[in-house]
């Protein structure tokens, strides 16, 4: 249970995060700048988060309902409309997109990929707008229509490239990526759409191929299922509510991917506590190893020890890597896991004051072990925000208040069907 102090602590955090999403977006086609830097493009990901966090936004009275659907209604007539072929400067092909498009034109930026996960992000964002607007106006029935439209002719069968399991993505210069999703991840979220499409459904078999690939690991007397990053324990729980729900693999173990999350939430925190590498800041409040922005390429020494630091890349705990770097992000999405050491956590960085002057919350990394000439007692910051860490603050803080995306997605017939399509049973599925 949390206290009037804690409530007014998490209102501060997801009303300064949500603004994000109001601010950094192309009102004309929808589209959300991927970070805050300059000359950003969009990320489809933060796209399908800020699609599901509008429906928070106006049941918190961040803004009126009216502003969400226009919102919603540009983004979804945009994908509607965007050309999908094999052309190298299309917004996507076969049902997917790519992973960066250009804020104005949506078309492809970077060389960037087809992307298999961050396509599903986007849908998932689409199927809970669909779920939340289900007024009878012509606006909010094109909401339902648009997003079911879209989410129908994504081919996932074209994805496995006549594999076992699903393919990372694919470009118009080399074809599929060599990468397959292999081991636990936030794929699971990729394998349950793909799993309930009436149209071009995965076949069953591609679930057990994937789940075939996990690795269960014994960590600090814990036993759960294994991924060093905290947001692969995370993005999949943003829509699916997988308490008391079990495929056949969590069945073996007695477990639930929930309950695993939880594991997982504190194995890193007894990592900290732990502190192999000696890293300054490190302790039982003060956590959070995920895929995060950090202090750059750079081997130096600091306090006679030899340190190499990364600027983005997937940290992860007990395994690496690691340079000192903590994304408080990640241990607010975590927050329906494990409250108990979350909202200390969360305290800890208000009273580092991580969230001040910033303009979306807490800041998206820091460091404490990197040397800056910067005064202060925090040490290296990042600059920028990015919708990918902003979505799963704002989602999971209701998630665990109110669970108002899990409530919703409970009744998506597409959830539901992919769901069961991979064995899961239980809990609220029985229904």
């Amino acid at each position: 249970m949390t206290t009037p102090v804690d409530d007014k602590l998490l209102d501060k955090l997801q009303q300064k995060t949500f603004r994000y999403f109001v601010n950094e977006v192309n009102l004309d086609n929808g589209l959300v700048r991927d970070r805050t830097e300059a000359n950003s493009p969009s990320s489809i990901a933060g796209t399908g988060l800020a699609l599901a966090a509008y429906p928070v936004g106006v049941e918190r009275g961040y803004f009126e309902r009216d502003d969400a659907i226009q919102r919603t209604l540009a983004c979804l007539r945009f994908f509607a409309k965007s050309t999908q072929s094999t052309d190298r400067n299309a917004t996507g092909y076969k049902g997917f997109y790519y992973h960066f498009l250009d804020m104005q034109t949506g078309r492809r930026v970077w060389k960037s990929e087809l992307s298999s996960v961050d396509s599903a992000f986007l849908l998932a964002g689409m199927l809970t707008a669909a779920e939340y607007f289900t007024r009878d106006t012509q606006d909010e029935r094109e909401i339902r229509a648009l997003a079911r439209q879209l989410y129908e002719r994504v081919d996932w069968q074209w994805m496995l490239n006549h594999g076992p399991t699903l393919s990372h993505g694919w470009t118009p210069e080399r074809g599929f990526i060599r990468y397959r999703w292999q081991g636990y991840s936030e794929a699971l979220l990729l394998y349950v759409l793909g799993l309930g499409s009436p149209t071009h459904p995965l076949p069953e078999e591609t679930y057990t191929a994937w789940t075939s690939t996990y690795k269960w690991k014994k960590i600090y007397g814990t036993e759960f299922l294994y991924s060093g990053p905290l947001f692969t324990h995370q993005l999949s729980h943003v829509w699916i509510d997988f308490r008391d729900i079990r495929d056949p693999y969590m069945q073996q173990r007695e477990s639930d991917y929930f309950d695993n999350s939880r594991s997982a939430t504190h194995v890193q925190r007894k990592y900290a506590i732990r502190n192999p590498m000696q890293f300054a800041g490190y302790d039982e409040s003060c956590w959070g190893l995920t895929a995060s922005d950090g202090p750059g390429r750079i081997t130096c020494r600091v306090d006679g020890i030899v340190r190499r630091f990364y600027d983005y890349i997937s940290r992860g705990a007990p395994y690496g890597p690691d340079d000192g770097t903590i994304a408080p992000w990640a241990v607010v999405a975590s927050l329906p896991f494990a409250p108990d050491i979350v909202l200390p956590a969360i305290k800890q960085f208000e009273r580092l004051e991580l969230m001040e002057p910033n303009p979306y919350g807490f800041t998206t990394a820091f460091n404490r072990t990197f040397p800056t000439k910067k005064a202060g007692a925090i040490g290296w910051i990042s600059s920028s925000h990015c919708g990918l860490n902003q979505g799963p603050i704002v989602l999971m803080i209701e998630n665990h208040r109110t669970e108002l995306i899990w409530k919703l997605m409970r009744n998506c017939s597409y959830i539901v069907t992919g769901l069961r399509r991979a064995k899961f049973a239980g809990g609220w599925l029985q229904g």
